[in-house]
């Protein structure tokens, strides 16, 4: 196919290409390609949302390269085994022949083949076989999801290494580069206006455009509380509320408890996704759902209650081997129901037919939370919405509502301690510096004990906008967000959620209140004051303290710790008649 031609193609979907194949083109895929073709650079940088193509474009662009004699080999490098074969089947539809099993003990491939496949870590143990491979013939390298090459010094060094002698390399990520100041080799980095050097993409196609393109589905992050109890190493037993203010490392211990699969909280979120794939599988006859587990003792657990709770046996992925590729690959073939897995599916697998998640791992890093959302974002007709289930955890809370903001990877950059702490509460300067004491052998892994947990629906996340007051679980209100259509357009999504809401707000004054103590009644008035304010400040941009003080000034009364019950309602009320306002 020309370059010309390549230029006037429109995109591919509602009719989405088979994955990695090149016979058609996404508008991005095809424009990204004429970027490329029009100056043949030796490095490229293309940055592409999850499920948009990476792939199919990269594999375009080598047949193009060998079509025009530019190279006589490729060589693919990806974070895992599974990938590698992923890409050599992928590689194999459009005619280049890769060889995944190749090992580092072979001096070069099969003159079969027109290149191997291989991972990061094969690299890093013998960069100087690479590079005589590189060495030998012209070849194109392409790194897949390229951030991982700043994983440590001894991969970007060998990277480094091995690939300097290629005559052309395209990098690929479809995650905003890591927050650290590790170089990534073959990035080009430039000053911004304040000196810091950061990664500059040659070309870039976000989740916003892509979902504005139909490309992707919408995401509806559905977050669950609920009230925790565990012991530390001194026998003390602590009580908290997940995503109530508290320092770091209780945040941590009440997230664990959350997750511990002997508690309430696991089953009822594993219950209300199970019910969400119902619904969803009304419109999506094939829709799956994938847990993400923060170990294999708990992915084991989590699959024994989904057995349960589903009437199915779920797929289990405990580990990056070859049994566990042909169950993936299994598992997206087929029309069953759930996979639990630990690591190796948040990144780059492509089942395009999950629909829901459950964020089942205390994993927080954004790069980690980006890679496993993207594994749900993968469109294949219009109308498809994605639902993921998550803890209510003030860092996994922000990686949601940032979910459409793009970020690059900056150098020279001074990293701001404790960056993710106190950002729900007034106090939060004093958080922060509850943060940053020196850590103790009672937040040890061995020194912590969970005791007991419950889940509570808190809230829908959607557009970076919350939906829904808290509710019980198995509540009538809870059900009416879990049994939102599969099918919708986006603007359709935000009309229901509005609807739902405003229904939900008009029945709350009728219902006959529980009595309650009076210290847990203004504890659950402070929590509620505290994610309206969340919801303000990440609506308007106001730091949360500005918003309270305001509050403060507009209502009267003194700081929220010390503020009676009728003060915090008077606050509420009127941060509440804000959001009204703005329907």
């Amino acid at each position: 196919m020309s370059t010309a031609a390549a230029s006037h193609l429109s995109p591919a979907f509602p009719e989405r290409a088979a994955w990695g194949t090149a016979a058609k083109l996404r508008a991005w895929q095809a424009a990204a390609l004429t970027a490329y073709l029009e100056e043949a650079p030796r490095d490229f940088l293309a940055v592409a949302t999850p499920g948009a193509g990476k792939t199919t474009y990269a594999l375009r662009l080598a047949t193009e390269l060998f079509r025009r004699g530019a190279v006589q080999a490729v060589t693919v490098v990806a974070p895992t085994e599974h990938l590698k074969t992923q890409w050599a089947d992928a590689a194999a539809r459009v005619g280049i022949d890769l060889d995944p099993r190749f090992s580092n003990s072979s001096a070069r491939h099969s003159s079969e083949f027109h290149g191997v496949a291989l991972t990061y870590a094969q690299v890093a143990s013998r960069p100087a076989l690479h590079r005589a491979r590189t060495e030998a013939t012209r070849t194109l390298v392409i790194l897949d999801e390229v951030h991982h090459g700043g994983d440590n010094l001894s991969w970007g060094d060998a990277i480094r290494e091995a690939f300097e002698p290629a005559v052309h390399r395209l990098a690929l990520t479809g995650t905003p580069f890591r927050s650290d100041t590790s170089p990534i080799p073959f990035v080009r980095y430039e000053p911004d206006r304040d000196g810091v050097r950061r990664s500059a993409a040659d070309y870039t196609y976000g989740y916003a455009e892509a979902l504005r393109d139909g490309v992707v589905r919408p995401v509806l992050f559905l977050a669950y509380g609920g009230a925790m109890r565990w012991r530390t190493k001194a026998g003390d037993e602590i009580a908290a509320r997940l995503g109530e203010p508290m320092t770091k490392d209780a945040t941590a211990h009440a997230w664990r408890t959350a997750l511990d699969p002997k508690g309430e909280w696991v089953p009822a979120v594993l219950a209300a996704a199970d019910r969400r794939l119902t619904e969803v599988r009304r419109g999506v006859p094939d829709a799956g759902g994938l847990v993400i587990a923060s170990n294999q003792t708990q992915a084991r657990a989590y699959a024994r209650i989904l057995e349960a709770v589903a009437g199915e046996k779920p797929t289990v992925v405990l580990s990056d081997d070859a049994g566990a590729s042909a169950r993936i690959e299994q598992f997206a073939e087929s029309t069953s129901r759930w996979m639990v897995a630990v690591r190796m599916v948040s990144e780059g697998v492509d089942v395009p037919r999950l629909c829901v998640g459950v964020y089942a791992t205390s994993t927080s890093t954004p790069l980690f939370f980006a890679q496993a959302v993207g594994r749900f974002v993968r469109a294949r007709r219009r109308g498809e919405t994605a639902s993921v289930f998550l803890p209510s955890v003030p860092v996994v809370l922000e990686h949601a509502a940032r979910l459409e903001e793009e970020r690059d990877h900056a150098l020279d950059r001074v990293p701001a301690p404790d960056a993710d702490a106190g950002v729900w509460a007034e106090e939060e300067a004093l958080l922060a510096a509850a943060n940053r004491t020196v850590r103790t052998p009672d937040a040890d892994q061995a020194a912590f004990e969970a005791l007991e947990s419950d889940a509570e629906f808190d809230h829908v996340l959607f557009d970076a906008k919350q939906f829904g007051l808290n509710a019980r679980v198995g509540s009538e209100e809870e059900q009416e967000y879990l049994g939102l259509p599969g099918l919708l357009e986006p603007d359709q999504v935000a009309v229901l959620l509005h609807e739902r809401q405003q229904a939900q707000s008009t029945r709350r004054p009728a219902a006959a209140p529980q009595p309650l103590a009076a210290h847990r009644a203004l504890a659950a008035q402070r929590k509620e004051l505290n994610k309206l304010v969340s919801a303000y400040a990440r609506k308007t941009g106001a730091p949360h303290a500005v918003v309270h003080s305001d509050l403060r000034r507009a209502c009267g009364g003194p700081a929220l710790d010390q503020a009676t019950s009728d003060q915090v309602a008077a606050r509420v009320e009127r941060i509440r008649a804000w959001f009204v306002g703005r329907r």
